[in-house]
């Protein structure tokens, strides 16, 4: 596949992107997670639906606002820059996750900061295993047509 490929998803593709990406993410780690909390597979499903969507509009939110910083300060995206973003949007991700585990589980706020640097620990392979698989399966079915 090669970067034009990529850069020609439309707006309906993208979406449907976002949401299989939720959707697999949400039937692997909610059992994954349930049983390592030793939680109702219910609960965990609940709170997982919740973090998916509060992610998917912080993403929005967040990256709206980064890019905006980015216009205004002139400054260019450099790998230093990139990782920047990565940082700081999985810990302001993580301040409103976590007391949202806290509460929805009813446990402790360390407990919760444990969930959610797993949780953090599933998505990096996740992210790349899903991106990957769903690109190859996409220049497939690219070519058939």
């Amino acid at each position: 596949m090669n970067a034009n490929q990529v850069t020609k998803r439309s707006i309906p593709e993208r979406i449907f992107h976002a949401i299989l990406y939720e959707i697999v993410a949400l039937l692997l780690c909610t059992p994954l997670f349930a049983w390592l909390m030793n939680t109702p597979l219910l609960q965990m499903g609940a709170l997982n639906l919740m973090l998916s969507t509060l992610a998917m509009a912080w993403n929005v939110l967040f990256n709206a606002a980064w890019d905006a910083m980015l216009r205004r300060m002139a400054w260019q995206k450099t790998p230093r820059l990139r990782i920047a973003h990565g940082v700081a949007f999985e810990c302001s991700l993580g301040l409103l996750a976590i007391p949202l585990a806290a509460w929805w589980l009813d446990i402790s706020w360390w407990q919760a900061l444990v969930l959610d640097g797993g949780l953090l620990l599933f998505f990096l392979p996740y992210t790349v295993a899903f991106n990957w698989t769903y690109d190859h399966a996409r220049a497939r079915w690219q070519a058939r047509g």
